[in-house]
């Protein structure tokens, strides 16, 4: 008796942890999908938007950006502009070559100052 009591806690703890453990995991990749729509743009905004374009007209196209992805984009990009504050982005275009496209603009004294494209590290 004392056996199966014992197996049947051991199986109702193993049920809650696997239940909490599932949760976690749906939780998680809603997260992770979520801070990947914060990073996606369509290359139609990138190409809509010229140097000197007013920074807060080119922001208002563009999604927040806030990611934990932001190091790994900023890799293999050339040298920001000195004084100017950047936003990276990925392309939503089918990636070629099986690389992403990294999509980067710069402002400075309220205008875009530059924006590039290059392939994700």
């Amino acid at each position: 008796m004392a056996q199966r009591k014992g197996c049947l806690i051991g199986c109702g703890v193993a049920l809650v942890l696997g239940i909490g453990l599932a949760v976690l995991a749906v939780f998680g990749v809603g997260r992770f999908l979520d801070m990947a729509d914060q990073t996606l743009i369509d290359p139609e905004v990138y190409a809509a938007v010229k140097a000197g374009d007013a920074e807060g007209e080119v922001r208002a196209k563009l999604p927040s950006g806030d990611s934990f992805v932001k190091g790994a984009l900023k890799e293999g990009g050339p040298a920001e502009p000195e004084g100017s504050t950047c936003a990276w982005y990925v392309s939503s275009a089918d990636p070629g070559n099986g690389k992403e496209t990294v999509l980067r603009f710069c402002f400075k004294d309220g205008r875009l100052a530059e924006k590039a494209e290059y392939p994700m590290r």
